[in-house]
């Protein structure tokens, strides 16, 4: 898949892992925030990697299921 996706760029040689380009999404009120962290939540989810987001062991999920995850978040009142 990674190389497929590079054959469809000209700048990148081998294997492509991010996406290139520039679709910026105003985070403009405590929902749509709320509604960007559930989808990047369920994404290792639809990708059928896991069956819970917060299984995913790199994902924030954890955190916000009331566990510890590997990094530190500081939640904003």
């Amino acid at each position: 898949m990674m190389e497929r996706a590079a054959t469809n760029s000209s700048n990148v040689k081998g294997k492509q892992l991010w996406q290139h380009h520039n679709k910026p999404i105003e985070l403009w009120s405590a929902p749509v925030i709320d509604q960007k962290v559930a989808y990047i939540h369920e994404n290792p989810v639809a990708a059928g990697f896991v069956l819970e987001g917060w299984h995913w062991r790199y994902s924030s999920a954890i955190d916000y299921s009331g566990g510890k995850g590997l990094l530190e978040i500081d939640f904003l009142d």
